[in-house]
């Protein structure tokens, strides 16, 4: 049975002799290099790990003082090649891919010979895992990223990383690494984390870093240093693990398998041998592969990778004007998320207005203050934040925008008042200006109705939190030019955002579905359901969020009002609740510690039809697929996949879901709506 995937890009083990000073003999130093540079990084298909095998081989046989394996420039390994995974033809094919790792990785752990990973760049999934077989870890501080991503996939890291790491680190931090951290989007670790956390021995500056870890291993190797490692407190291992259980419980409801094998791997991990806890990480990688969640995943992850770094329907960046200097009309919250961020990636000056200088100084003091909070935590030194001091400035006279390339407003969502800022700006800057507005509801294409130049105007829409939330709905007016667009999309790049192109249309994409989505599960209660059931109903579908916390988050006045767009628009889908008025009226968080608020639910005026926790989950998703149908028969999006990808970067809707369509397809909603499925056969789920 050959394991060998048909399109495998193979990384090669690169085999030198290394002579270090102070060793009698010389080391054995193992490249990992598939060729490319660091745009195609490093991943291990089963003729990776023959690579690897057979380099360990020669290096044993020529007896090194001892052996280290790196990457190529910038990319240490980021884990297994997910691609040739669709491909395997049965459960026995995955066992042996698991069995293939394990046995090429314990090599290093069991090796007489003492080994090092000096791990130059980002490690992540397989990658990780070998690094921590080795018995040693240099890490550099330029690392991009580290982690065990896999169950934000489907999977479980099944190589050797749910028994090595709770025996390395501790339960607890074992825990937020291969559970709480990819279902938190994915989250990284950053060098110095993962130093805290004990899964490096030494931290080295990335200029010097192969020489640094060479000397260094040669210390160890002579016993002038001596790496010592905490004992792990095993008393708390049931405590943390019982704790985590109920967590994923409130949260996922059962609906992401991956998480809850992941933990049962970790319980193994206490006293297991490592023979047994690894023979259960090959077989639960085996049922996992052929989930619907795992096809899930790898459909959503390659949109995450490869759509959202070549936007569909995107200009020729050719197109694309400089921006030298950035204007933000608006001084509030928003306004001064996005100075801190068009300013610490774009490294221009940016500007901001308001009405008085109160609040000009407000909206600038905000960014000082994350820019010093920054610095205390060590996110950042003193000379880049004394830079963005300077690049960041206001003031009450919209004259200081004259020379911007690039302006966007934050201003109160309403379209007399932002028509009105655009008359009064379009007099003072130059006419190429590119002029962005962050709304997130309201026509483009009506904003820009009375500009001389409305060709320059565009969508820019942002998502709360702007640091955290990757989506930028990039909207196309009906006279927006492609110079403008070109523009917007390049500026978008530069803030490391992932755009989606957008037709100019009530709500765009994720504002829509969300209002949609929401509107179903209120009207339910409108119509008598207890809000506990609507509220719980979609627990099934392990969202991030349970709808009321979401509709907090939002925040009802601002439901309220984008509902209003959307009922004016479109009557027959997007209704109006009154009891959603009534609580945005009286200020009423809706949820308190998870629970309910008592005094908004005597707010409520309901019928007497109350429905099942089915019956909503039904009515909701069949609300879903039928916008969804709806959005790209009108061409708001190019294809689906768009869509998914607004809702996985803009609304963080999980991987194991694929965004939304393939669920809808797997559950035949789709088809039951709209008669038709939304992706082929196999695109997102087992093929047939």
């Amino acid at each position: 049975m050959s394991l060998t995937a048909p399109n495998e890009v193979v990384t090669r083990a690169l085999l030198r002799q290394v002579d270090v000073p102070g060793l009698d003999r010389p080391a054995a130093l193992i490249t990992l290099d598939n060729g490319y540079d660091h745009t195609k990084p490093n991943t291990f298909g089963p003729g990776g790990l023959t690579s690897l095998d057979e380099a360990i081989d020669v290096a044993l046989a020529a007896d090194p003082a001892f052996i280290a394996v790196t990457g190529k420039p910038y990319i240490f390994c980021v884990g297994a090649d997910i691609t040739g995974l669709p491909q395997l033809a049965d459960r026995e094919q995955a066992l042996e891919i698991g069995r293939l790792g394990h046995r090429v990785f314990a090599r290093l752990k069991d090796s007489q010979v003492p080994t090092f990973a000096f791990v130059n760049g980002a490690a992540m999934g397989g990658g990780l895992e070998l690094a921590l077989h080795c018995h040693y870890r240099t890490l550099s501080a330029g690392a991009a990223a580290l982690a065990l991503p896999e169950v934000s996939l489907g999977l479980i890291p099944g190589w050797g990383g749910t028994q090595l790491l709770p025996n390395l680190i501790g339960i607890p931090a074992a825990t937020q690494v291969i559970i709480q951290n990819p279902l938190m989007q994915n989250k990284m670790l950053k060098p110095k984390q993962a130093a805290e956390l004990g899964m490096a021995d030494v931290l080295l500056e990335p200029a010097d870093f192969l020489e640094r870890s060479l000397e260094w291993a040669a210390e160890v190797v002579r016993g002038k240093v001596t790496v010592a490692r905490p004992e792990v407190d095993k008393d708390m291992w049931a405590g943390v693990l019982y704790f985590a259980r109920q967590t994923l419980d409130q949260r996922l409801h059962g609906a992401v398998p991956a998480a809850y094998r992941a933990l049962d791997l970790l319980e193994t991990a206490k006293d297991a041998d490592f023979a047994t806890g690894t023979a259960a990480e090959d077989e639960a990688l085996a049922d996992l592969v052929f989930s619907e969640e795992l096809r899930s995943g790898l459909y959503a992850f390659d949109l995450v990778q490869r759509r959202a770094k070549r936007p569909a329907g995107a200009p020729d960046k050719g197109l694309a004007r400089p921006v030298t200097k950035v204007g933000i009309v608006g001084a509030g919250l928003m306004a001064g998320q996005l100075a801190l961020l068009f300013a610490r990636r774009l490294q221009v000056p940016v500007v901001m207005s308001d009405l008085d200088q109160a609040r000009v100084d407000k909206g600038v003091g905000y960014v000082h203050a994350q820019i010093e909070k920054s610095v205390s935590r060590g996110r950042m030194d003193k000379g880049t934040a004394a830079k963005l001091y300077g690049l960041v400035s206001g003031s009450v006279d919209n004259s200081v925008f004259a020379d911007a390339d690039f302006v966007i407003e934050a201003v109160f969502e309403d379209l007399v008042v932002k028509k009105q800022v655009w008359t009064e700006l379009e007099k003072i800057v130059r006419p190429e200006t590119v002029l962005a507005t962050n709304t997130s509801s309201l026509s483009i294409t009506d904003m820009a109705a009375e500009l001389a130049h409305p060709e320059r105007v565009v969508g820019f829409h942002f998502f709360n939190p702007v640091a955290v939330l990757p989506l930028l709905e990039i909207v196309r007016g009906e006279r927006t030019d492609d110079a403008t667009l070109a523009t917007a999309f390049t500026v978008s790049k530069q803030l490391k955002k992932s755009s989606v192109l957008v037709k100019d249309a009530p709500a765009f994409v994720v504002n829509r579905l969300l209002t949609r989505f929401l509107g179903t599960v209120f009207a339910a209660v409108d119509a008598g359901t207890p809000l506990e059931v609507a509220n719980r109903a979609l627990d099934p579908l392990g969202l991030p969020m349970r709808p009321l916390a979401l509709l907090q988050l939002v925040g009802p006045a601002v439901a309220h009002h984008v509902g209003g767009i959307l009922h004016a628009a479109f009557p027959d889908r997007f209704g109006v609740s009154e009891n959603l008025k009534r609580i945005a009226d009286s200020g009423q968080p809706i949820v308190v510690d998870d629970e309910i608020n008592a005094e908004v639910a005597k707010l409520l005026v309901v019928g007497d039809q109350p429905l099942t926790e089915e019956h909503v989950r039904r009515s909701a998703l069949d609300a879903l697929a039928q916008e969804i149908r709806q959005m790209l028969d009108e061409g708001v999006v190019a294809q689906a996949q768009d869509i998914d990808l607004c809702m996985i970067l803009g609304a963080g809707w999980p991987f194991h879901l694929g965004g939304v369509t393939p669920y809808l397809d797997r559950t035949g909603t789709s088809e039951r709506v709209t008669g038709q499925r939304f992706l082929p056969p196999g695109a997102a789920s087992l093929a047939g």
